[in-house]
């Protein structure tokens, strides 16, 4: 196997779990609101899940990144 010395760091940051874990969320509430027919909670989940579309670059630009100084 040969070494890579610019690894990208495969998303393993505070920021990118963020956003997979608020997406998660989002797409949870998209789905139990159509099958539950709560158009509230449907919506509400669509705005979260476009949420974490923005949450994880905000974080990396906070430092939370893979290249970020709060990455461990």
């Amino acid at each position: 196997m040969s070494e890579n010395s610019n690894e990208p760091g495969h998303g393993n940051s505070v920021a990118a779990w963020t956003a997979v874990i608020v997406a998660i969320i989002g797409v949870t509430l998209v789905t139990f609101g159509y099958i539950a027919r709560l158009d509230a909670i449907t919506y509400s989940g669509a705005v979260i899940t476009v949420l974490s579309i923005v949450i994880g670059p905000v974080l990396s630009k906070l430092g939370f990144g893979v290249a970020g100084k709060s990455h461990k």
